[in-house]
């Protein structure tokens, strides 16, 4: 059956070319926004029906409305009375604004033409889609101008104003390695570990894996270890908080040893088990499949 409460939040990104539009929709992406880029203005109503009509969990849709949508201005307008008139789904506008001198900067840097610069010359297009989108810029909820924002200060910013407080968008990867196959090109954080005795050269051990119980208690119970895990549990506790607060999505830490079988195995399942209490945690092993023979 169809599920007439699916979306109830709608964010328009719109505002002057070269403000930042694609990074914006990168952030709402990452947020867990269902998000499409140069959608037609005259389509957004039938879009909207077509979504409550879905059986797909979807509450939350970003969209970027540009001049690449055609007919912009008039119908984006046109689109916003009909949404309220019907009630179609709760509408904000986010309208990115940068003063004059910054966008021409932005377009001499990308060597890009302005849309609506029939004579190739950047500003005087930037004139034109100030006077063409002062009615959306008036209606809009949310104006950030971009002049002197950093690409990661725009993301903070978005992701702290529509961020759903009650998900869990932050995800901490767990994994280990080994060193003989390579160095993780995706971590965020490496931890050496073969500095801990190593259970490769206790007989009973060596054909096992740090998933047996035997070989992390024998990982583990050494002092080096126990204090090796204390200081990281010090460093994580503080690190997490400040990459969540920095706009990450997901840290990826990697604990290596020389085959990834053994040493990194243990300490990966045991902080991967350990740190679900400040974010979602996965925990995958890389090597450990890779014994020879």
């Amino acid at each position: 059956m169809p599920n007439p409460q699916s979306v109830n939040e709608l964010i328009i990104i719109t505002g002057m070319s070269g403000a930042g539009k694609t990074l914006a929709i990168q952030s709402f992406e990452d947020l867990g926004f269902y998000c499409i880029d140069n959608l037609p203005p005259a389509l957004l109503p039938t879009f909207l029906n077509l979504m409550k009509q879905s059986k797909k969990e979807i509450s939350r849709i970003a969209a970027v409305m540009d001049l690449r949508g055609g007919d912009f201005f008039s119908s984006l307008i046109d689109a916003l009375d009909r949404i309220e008139r019907e009630d179609l789904v709760a509408t904000k506008i986010l309208f990115l604004d940068a003063d004059d001198e910054t966008l021409v900067r932005r377009y001499k840097e990308t060597r890009r033409s302005h849309p609506l610069a029939e004579n190739g010359l950047p500003l005087m297009g930037i004139k034109y889609e100030r006077e063409l989108l002062a009615e959306v810029k008036e209606r809009a909820q949310f104006i950030y101008n971009t002049s002197s924002m950093k690409p990661r200060e725009l993301r903070q910013r978005i992701i702290a104003q529509f961020s759903d407080v009650d998900s869990r968008t932050f995800t901490v990867n767990v994994m280990s390695f080994g060193f003989k196959h390579g160095m993780p090109i995706d971590a965020d954080l490496v931890f050496d570990v073969r500095f801990l005795p190593n259970p490769y050269y206790v007989e009973s051990l060596r054909s096992k894996t740090g998933l047996d119980e035997d070989v992390s208690s024998y990982v583990l119970k050494y002092d080096e270890t126990k204090a090796l895990i204390e200081k990281l549990m010090d460093l994580f506790e503080y690190m997490i908080p400040l990459y969540q607060k920095e706009g990450k999505t997901q840290l990826v830490i990697a604990f290596g040893c020389t085959g990834g079988q053994h040493r990194s195995v243990t300490l990966a399942e045991y902080f991967g088990n350990h740190l679900d209490q400040f974010a979602p945690t996965v925990i995958t092993h890389r090597d450990i499949a890779k014994r020879k023979g």
